[in-house]
């Protein structure tokens, strides 16, 4: 069992739209009980094809996954399932 497995899991449908090199695209997720401070975790079902993929606690009850492209040229990547799980500051 993973020392993680104790906190809620958030999944949400995300298609990203595409992203021109130095561009990036954001998603808001509701995760009850998330507050700012917290650490937030994220993974994409799909191979995010090396952009960068960050998730951030930006309100109460709010994680914002960011998705980042440096890559030199437009990615456009599928439908997939974005999850998400914040752990509290004071937890760790």
């Amino acid at each position: 069992m993973s020392r993680l497995s104790g906190y809620p899991l958030v999944e949400a449908t995300w298609n990203p739209a595409s992203i021109a090199d130095g561009d990036e695209v954001a998603l808001e997720v509701t995760v009850p009980g998330a507050s700012l401070g917290d650490f937030a975790f994220v993974s994409f079902s799909l191979d995010v094809a090396d952009l960068q993929l960050t998730a951030d606690v930006t309100a109460a009850d709010t994680v914002t996954c960011l998705l980042s492209n440096s890559t030199g040229g437009a990615v456009d990547l599928g439908s997939g399932t974005v999850r998400v799980r914040v752990v509290p500051y004071g937890d760790l």
